[in-house]
């Protein structure tokens, strides 16, 4: 199937993504205001810049789109039709990046969740899943007692 867009459209859609304040990420971000918890946004200075982080609990929350982030589900399944190659190359580097943050981070100390973008259409579940996180005891945590 032939691309709907002009190659300058689809430029300019494709240079419109973002990395940081994404609709899931705010999602995410006003259901962990909601329930009372703090947290610090992108923080540079630790790999992969998280995008929530909990510095006194030592815990981080990543929130991946599934297409980027090529997840086992339905979204991020999906191969796009033109220019495969360099899409499937930009893809597994974004997955083997996140490998390699996530190792990183824990070998620092830190609780990782990451929340897929599928993931957020059960806002129940979702903060279910937040609160089990952020109240269990990290590494570091149990380390100190």
């Amino acid at each position: 199937m032939t691309d709907v867009l002009t190659p300058k459209q689809r430029s300019a859609n494709m240079a419109a993504i973002t990395g940081k304040n994404t609709k899931p990420e705010m999602v995410v971000r006003r259901a962990t205001h909601r329930l009372g918890y703090r947290y610090v946004l992108h923080n540079k200075y630790l790999p992969g810049s998280p995008d929530l982080v909990f510095p006194a609990r030592r815990k981080i929350v990543f929130v991946h789109g599934c297409f980027w982030h090529m997840h086992k589900c339905r979204y991020g399944q999906v191969v796009p039709a033109t220019n495969a190659d360099f899409w499937s190359t930009k893809r597994k580097g974004n997955v083997s990046r996140d490998i390699r943050n996530v190792a990183a981070l824990r070998n620092l100390g830190w609780s990782v969740l990451i929340v897929w973008e599928c993931q957020i259409k059960e806002i129940g579940v979702l903060t279910k899943r937040i609160v089990k996180f952020l109240e269990r005891p990290s590494r570091s945590m149990k380390q100190r007692r």
